[in-house]
């Protein structure tokens, strides 16, 4: 056994935020290329990946009836984006540069 506490439902929710987020950008920037919502910027997957994610924070916030800072710090929100963008910029230079040649 570790000697690792286990974690409370608000560590259990910051782990779930980063997994999806990066999840979610990984996802995203692999379409991103092919622009497949449309030419439109507001189309843009990286737009659309964030409208998402505001979208399912706000089902999250009407389903608890509390507060989404009062579940996933407002500093953990904040990391879990810049994880997600920093996830789509990657696969979607992946998916761009590296795959493209082949």
């Amino acid at each position: 056994m570790s000697g690792a506490p286990a974690p409370s439902g608000a560590g259990r929710a910051r782990q779930r935020w980063y997994g999806l987020m990066g999840a979610g950008g990984l996802a995203f920037g692999s379409l991103g290329d092919r622009r497949p919502f449309g030419n439109d910027v507001l189309a843009h997957p990286l737009v659309v990946f964030f409208a998402l994610a505001a979208a399912a924070l706000l089902i999250l916030r009407v389903a608890l009836a509390r507060p989404v800072p009062e579940v996933i710090a407002e500093r953990d929100l904040l990391i879990g984006c810049v994880a997600g963008a920093a996830a789509f910029l990657a696969a979607n230079w992946v998916a761009a540069s590296v795959l493209a040649t082949r």
